[in-house]
């Protein structure tokens, strides 16, 4: 078994090693580099000596020219025909000159009359500045290491060679203690002798053969690790303690190597073997206090360690290590010690997170994806391990407040930082973003229901206005992203109020107070949060968050959808529980929906906040009289119903002619944004719709008004429609068309003449064609004679404007 232990620790310490080989190979590659730099720099020097001699120095730059005699002052020298060059001789050294702004004369190295200009001379050119190379990218196992016989003979063959030579140690101790050569005493002197010898031989070749006495060191810590826990185990020559102590030291020895020897593999070996220490001595009895003790002194010195050394390697082993042990015992415990384990494991969430900071904030060095990657994880694993902790002491409540303070320690931790003002601010920025998430969780975690969504819609707010004042943008981010969880928690409010099973098989159980409830007032709430972060983002100067824009119509459309939802569902439900079976909710829907788009647009007239563009409060218009047409057969299935069934009181039925007053309000309003704003092409194409939908609405209004005044006294609700179709429809299209008429005339609208026009045409065809069968006499000529005069009527009417009708078509051709 301690064979097994053995190998299992040199291939631990083998795959620590090899990590390293990469840095070497590199390494080995900058010096290979640095080499021929410098040959490259020799063989120039050597060649430069032997050149001709350089040309004489500018004249401009006397600090640049060896020392010189001063020539006589130049004279007017005639042009002289090129002299034939002769053989290199060494120039005297001149003495330095004055440079004066008068035409000189100069030799070059061949000797050759030059005239200089008295003009100023030209600056230098500028210096090429430095780049930093781009790095270099990885490259695969073969690439690498192109040379695979160097990397095998200097990389792989020393660490299989110091593997095998502790275990070749290791079957002669065995060898040895099979046949009884030594005792207890003398085996584990002989395991400290060879792991001492195999630390002494690395400390005399640590300087010429650095990467082999990291291995020789690495080995001898292992046999010096194993040799104790055989001599606690197997031997019995020391107690628990001593074991302990002697093993705490040798972890402390280990330290101290690497950070002498400034080899980061060291220090992983001596971590790894202090946290296998505990159970390297376990006795087989728990005992949780001491352990946990134990880590919180051994991720203390890492953290001395982390302060001045960035080995993130080390860091990132330890702190991985640290959690299997840590999870293995948390599995272990019981009730008594879970307060213990909380303990422990706060005061070691705060260890590490002072470990992957302490060096970068010491030397002001940027973060990196390692790092942020440890300080989420370790926040993550304290998190989920306070939540089990406690939801074992039984005090779920508590994990709200939990999750709050969780947030407020990571903000009192990034206010330390910010503290520092050369700290990297992606820290800062990550801090920020998880005290906003913790904040965010408080909610969920310790409310219930509608309280969730409340939480969320004020925090949504709150945090978009923190960002106007910070200028931080994770802030204006995980607002919006609360926002969207609002809706969601929204939603699901929805589901458990007004649509929860049963609810409409025991109503009585599910009722809720009228407006006072928490369905409509937590709807209510989150529209006025959606309009206020739309508020604050007109005020944003930049809205944008990472790039992408943020589309502020989408919050105010948002909270008007949520507005409108707040009483739909309000109505919805309480006419559903109350009067269950009557349809009465369809009644009262179809009067809020334009009584509200009507109070909206004429609020959103008088009021610059909430005012609404001509199209989009067109469009609103436009759409609640759509619903209200498309809803009229299921108010004439209402109406047969009430008057039929007397299921519920007929009193009910003047909430629809408040909607068709309503309504015709919206007609109004659509008419007079149509006039306003469109122009003569389309105003002729909505002047068609309008009149259209205008004949429909009264068509249907009419209809429902007589059903309503002649039933009863044996009178049917067919036999009331059948004569209202035949006789009040005729009549009625006649009436609107002369309105139309009437109307096109005065406002020389020639569409609205022609759709009046063609309104008679299709009236006197479905009189004659349909209607003229199976009706009454009085109906026939009440029909006949309304229709008559009317034609009548009109047709004087276009005699009496003939005039101003020739002056509108004239005018239409010139146009």
């Amino acid at each position: 078994m301690e064979i097994i232990y053995i190998v299992l620790l040199l291939v631990v310490i083998i795959m620590i090693f090899n990590l390293k080989t990469n840095s070497n190979q590199r390494i080995d590659k900058l010096e290979a580099h640095i080499a021929d730099l410098t040959n490259t720099i020799r063989q120039y020097t050597l060649n430069r000596n032997n050149e001709p001699p350089k040309p004489a120095p500018r004249m401009d730059r006397p600090w640049e020219a060896p020392e010189m005699k001063q020539p006589e002052p130049p004279k007017p020298v005639p042009p002289a025909p090129l002299p034939v060059p002769k053989p290199v001789e060494p120039i005297p050294a001149p003495e330095p000159i004055k440079v004066e702004r008068q035409p000189q004369v100069i030799t070059d190295p061949i000797h050759r009359p030059i005239k200089t200009s008295d003009a100023p001379v030209p600056p230098p050119p500028p210096r090429k500045t430095y780049r930093e190379p781009e790095p270099e990218p990885e490259l695969s196992f073969f690439e690498s290491h192109p040379d695979l016989e160097k990397f095998i003979g200097e990389n792989l063959i020393n660490k299989i060679g110091i593997a095998i030579l502790v275990l070749a140690i290791g079957f002669f101790v065995k060898y040895a203690i099979d046949n009884n050569w030594v005792g207890p005493v003398g085996r584990v002197g002989i395991g400290v002798l060879c792991g001492g010898i195999l630390i002494g031989i690395a400390h005399r070749m640590r300087n010429s053969y650095t990467a082999f006495s990291s291995v020789l060191v690495g080995g001898g810590l292992a046999i010096l690790y194993f040799t104790i826990t055989l001599a606690y185990h197997q031997f019995h020559l020391f107690d628990q303690t001593a074991s302990f102590i002697i093993l705490i030291v040798i972890t402390i020895f280990a330290v101290v190597l690497s950070l002498l020897y400034d080899k980061q593999e060291l220090a992983v070996v001596a971590l790894v073997g202090g946290l296998a220490s505990p159970f390297m001595v376990s006795s087989g009895h728990a005992n949780y206090n001491a352990l946990f003790i134990y880590l919180v002194i051994l991720n203390a010195g890492l953290l001395v360690i982390a302060y001045y050394k960035s080995w993130r390697v080390l860091n990132a082993v330890v702190f991985g290590l640290t959690v299997i042990v840590f999870g293995a015992v948390l599995t272990s415990l019981t009730g008594p010690t879970y307060h213990t384990g909380l303990l422990y494991a706060s005061i070691l969430y705060l260890l590490f997170f002072g470990i992957n900071v302490a060096n970068n904030v010491k030397e002001n060095k940027a973060f990196v994806a390692s790092d942020f990657s440890i300080l989420l994880i370790n926040t993550a694993l304290y998190f989920s391990v306070g939540l089990y902790l406690l939801t074992q002491m039984g005090q779920q409540d508590m994990r709200g407040p939990f999750t709050a303070a969780l947030g407020v320690v990571n903000l009192l931790l990034s206010f330390i930082l910010f503290k520092n003002k050369k700290v990297d601010t992606n820290i800062l920025y990550l801090l920020i973003g998880i005290t906003l998430t913790f904040i965010s969780l408080t909610a969920p975690i310790q409310l219930n229901g509608h309280y969730i969504t409340l939480f969320w819609a004020a925090e949504t707010v709150l945090l978009y206005w923190l960002f106007l004042k910070s200028k931080i943008q994770l802030m204006k981010l995980c607002s919006l992203v609360v926002w969207g969880a609002m809706l969601i928690s929204l939603f699901m409010d929805w589901i458990n109020l007004y649509y929860a099973p049963g609810s409409y098989d025991r109503p009585a159980l599910l009722l809720l107070p009228i407006i006072a409830n928490k369905g409509f007032i937590t709807t209510v709430v989150a529209a006025i949060s959606s309009y206020l972060l739309y508020l604050q983002i007109k005020r944003d100067e930049t809205p944008q968050v990472y790039g992408m824009a943020i589309p502020g119509i989408l919050y105010q459309s948002m909270a008007f959808i949520l507005l409108f939802s707040s009483g739909v569902l309000e109505i919805n439900h309480q006419f559903t529980s109350r009067y269950p079976g009557t349809n009465l909710n369809i009644l009262y829907l179809t009067l809020y929906t334009p009584a509200f788009v009507y109070l909206f647009y004429m609020v959103g007239k008088r009021v610059s906040g909430i005012a609404l563009n001509w199209r989009v409060g067109a469009g609103l218009i436009a759409l609640a009289i759509a619903v209200y047409l498309f809803s009229l057969p299921a108010i004439f299935t209402l109406e047969y119903t009430m008057l039929d069934n007397h299921k519920a009181a007929t009193s009910h039925f003047a909430a629809h002619w408040v909607a068709a007053v309503v309504v015709a309000l919206l007609f109004y309003q659509l008419i007079k944004i149509a006039r306003a704003e469109l122009d003569e092409d389309l105003k002729a194409t909505i002047s068609w719709i309008l009149s259209i939908a205008i004949v429909v609405f009264l068509s249907a209004e009419l209809c429902l008004a007589s059903t309503l005044l002649f039933f009863g006294h044996g009178v049917t609700i067919d036999r009331i429609e059948t004569v209202y179709i035949k006789v009040g429809l005729p009549i009625l299209w006649g009436l609107s068309s002369f309105a139309l008429m009437i109307l096109g005339m005065r406002n020389k609208a020639r569409t609205l003449r022609i759709i009046s026009l063609t309104l008679f045409a299709v009236t006197l065809g479905k009189l004659f064609v349909f209607d003229i069968k199976d009706i009454p006499p009085a109906g026939k000529i009440a029909a006949f004679f309304c229709l008559g005069v009317i034609l009548l009527i009109v047709s004087f009417m276009y005699q009496k404007v003939k005039k101003i009708l020739v002056e509108d078509e004239a005018k239409k051709i010139e146009d």
